[in-house]
């Protein structure tokens, strides 16, 4: 009886090898391809909107302040980029936590709200101390090339990344809880934001002139 059976159990040993790496070839992608496309392009387009509004500046222009409590371009640049890279390392640490898909339902339509509130500036907000500007870069220069090797950095996780963006959460102060890919959305919808910013800046009557 033993020796019959084993010929039907090798052959579903077979079967189950044959079909396994099918399977895993198969399996569903962390972020749809529709996801990944979405996010690129917000990041594309914040990025050189930010590089856009930095060109070309002067050193007076650079650090020009409209108000003794206001920030200059340099200090709104330099916010942008030690955000970028901050919270980029803060969905590198989410996803070392738990997944927990059974907060999904906490985070739905809040990729939209993040988009449309973020870079809304009638509604202000004071930066967390350690996102402060404190003159980290002695250059405009080096500030650039510091945000573009970030930013280069956060679309190349997003293009190739295997991560379960959608099943991995952390709180935010003002929003509440979101998924990965939401942080994400916010990276490059919090640069849009100060931005615009930048640019009230530089619309200062007292803006100088070169």
């Amino acid at each position: 009886m033993q020796r019959k059976r084993t010929p039907v159990l090798l052959a579903l040993a077979v079967l189950c090898l044959v079909m396994f790496p099918a399977f895993a070839q198969t399996a569903p992608p962390t972020l749809t391809p529709q996801e990944r496309e979405f996010a690129l392009k917000q990041f594309e387009a914040t990025r050189d909107n930010f590089l856009k509004s930095i060109a070309g500046l002067s050193p007076k222009q650079w650090t020009f302040k409209p108000a003794p409590d206001r920030w200059s371009v340099a200090e709104v640049a330099e916010h942008i980029a030690v955000s970028e890279s901050a919270m980029f390392s803060l969905v590198q640490k989410m996803m070392q936590s738990p997944a927990a898909p059974e907060k999904r339902d906490q985070v739905k339509g809040k990729d939209e709200m993040i988009l449309q509130r973020v870079p809304d500036r009638s509604h202000k907000a004071q930066a967390p101390e350690f996102l402060r500007p404190t003159g980290r870069w002695a250059t405009e220069a080096e500030l650039t090339k510091a945000f573009e090797d970030s930013r280069a950095a956060t679309m190349e996780y997003i293009r190739t990344t295997n991560d379960d963006l959608r099943d991995h959460f952390f709180d935010h102060p003002v929003f509440g809880t979101l998924d990965g890919y939401q942080w994400l959305l916010l990276i490059s919808a919090h640069s849009a934001r100060h931005t615009a910013q930048i640019e009230e800046v530089k619309a200062d009557p007292n803006f100088p002139k070169d």
